[in-house]
């Protein structure tokens, strides 16, 4: 008789919940980076994207309480990424800003439901913003209005670092693992940063491997019991040669 792992059941598997706006929803296209996470932890745990395109924080949680955010079973990593719509400029995009007073609230609200609904040693890691490429936001305008583009930017630098920021003291002050992608992509050596962009806020198939890699790369560090660690023969993330110390592989 095969001896099987017991989480073979799809309603016991563990799961992976990724909270966001249009970056983490578009994050399950071809390449996106949150399909690279669903690779990376194959027969391991289910991703579970809850991105939301267009949602601020205060939208997110309001959706939130009337949908399963909160509701998923046996969640083992909470992911965390908004600021995107949150830092829009307050006059060109008032519809989206939110102040960073709220926006740092909101954040801390959803770290404190993440442990109340997954409890408090529940793995979380918080995404501060990226960078925004201002050239490719004004051919977005052009080419989405034409002769009606203002060439002003509703999203810029100077907001998204502010945000960013914000994000990261947020996580600082609740001793939550955060990555810091504003400054983490304008240090990248081996490529141009704006490459990562293809409207100026949204990823390339680059800037989508680029978020997971770092990703994955903060999940080693601070919860080490939740990295996959690919078969060192094939590279494979699911085959009985790779390993992860929480997370045990479904089936034989």
């Amino acid at each position: 008789e095969t001896q099987t792992n017991p989480r073979t059941c799809m309603m016991s598997r563990p799961k992976i919940l990724l909270l966001g706006d249009s970056l983490t929803q578009l994050g399950f296209g071809e390449g996106g980076w949150a399909s690279r996470i669903a690779d990376a932890y194959q027969r391991r745990a289910d991703v579970i994207n809850r991105g939301m395109a267009g949602y601020n924080t205060r939208w997110f949680l309001s959706y939130a309480e009337k949908s399963d955010v909160w509701k998923q079973e046996n969640v083992e990593l909470v992911v965390l990424f908004f600021g995107a719509n949150d830092a829009s400029d307050k006059e060109l995009n008032p519809r989206h800003h939110i102040p960073i007073p709220e926006f740092k609230e909101n954040l801390g609200l959803m770290i404190s439901k993440a442990k109340a609904a997954y409890g408090k040693d529940v793995a979380i890691v918080l995404m501060c913003t990226s960078p925004v490429v201002h050239a490719q936001r004004i051919q977005f305008q052009i080419k989405r209005y034409g002769d009606k583009a203002t060439g002003e930017l509703e999203r810029n630098m100077v907001l998204s670092q502010k945000y960013a920021d914000a994000a990261k003291d947020v996580a600082v002050q609740t001793g939550t693992p955060y990555v810091h992608h504003w400054n983490l992509m304008q240090q990248e050596e081996e490529e141009d940063w704006e490459s990562f962009f293809y409207d100026g806020l949204h990823y390339t198939p680059k800037g989508n491997k680029f978020v997971a890699t770092a990703l994955l790369r903060e999940i080693a560090k601070s919860y080490p019991k939740l990295q996959v660690r690919p078969c060192p023969h094939t590279g494979h993330w699911g085959n009985s040669g790779s390993q992860c110390e929480a997370l045990l592989r479904d089936g034989p």
